[in-house]
C-alpha cells in the first residue's frame, strides 16, 4: 500500500475544501502533526481514522486510494476529481466556475 500517495489524496481533497490541516485534524479528532505525517506519507493510518477523513471531505475512501499509472487513468481519475469539487460548490459558485472554463479553454485554443 502507498502510504504517500494515499497522503497525497488526502492533502488534494483537503486544499479543495480550503481546510488547513489544523481544521481537518480538529474535524476527525487526530492531532495536527499525525495529520501531516498522513499526508506526507510517514505514518500508516488506522482504518477508523482513514474512514473519518474520508467523510469529513466527503469523498469515497476508494478515491483515496486510487493510484494513477496510465495517461487514461489520469484522465477518468482528474475528471472525477473535477467532478467530486464541482458536487461541493453553491449553485452561485458552479456559474462562476463554469465561467472561468469557458474563458480559460478560448484562451488556451487561441494560444496554441
Amino acid at each position: 500500500m502507498n502510504y504517500y500517495m494515499i497522503g497525497q489524496n488526502i492533502r488534494k481533497f483537503r486544499k479543495a475544501y480550503n481546510y488547513s490541516q489544523e481544521e481537518l485534524a480538529e474535524k476527525v479528532g487526530i492531532s495536527v502533526t499525525h495529520l501531516s505525517h498522513i499526508e506526507t506519507g510517514n505514518t500508516k493510518l488506522s482504518l477508523p481514522v482513514f474512514v473519518s477523513l474520508a467523510e469529513v471531505l466527503q469523498v469515497h475512501t476508494d478515491e483515496l486510494l486510487v493510484e494513477t499509472t496510465s495517461n487514461s487513468t489520469q484522465l477518468d481519475y482528474t475528471k472525477e476529481e473535477i467532478l467530486s469539487i464541482l458536487d461541493r460548490c453553491t449553485p452561485n459558485e458552479l456559474c462562476i466556475i463554469k465561467d472561468i472554463i469557458y474563458t480559460t479553454k478560448s484562451a488556451l485554443n487561441k494560444y496554441k
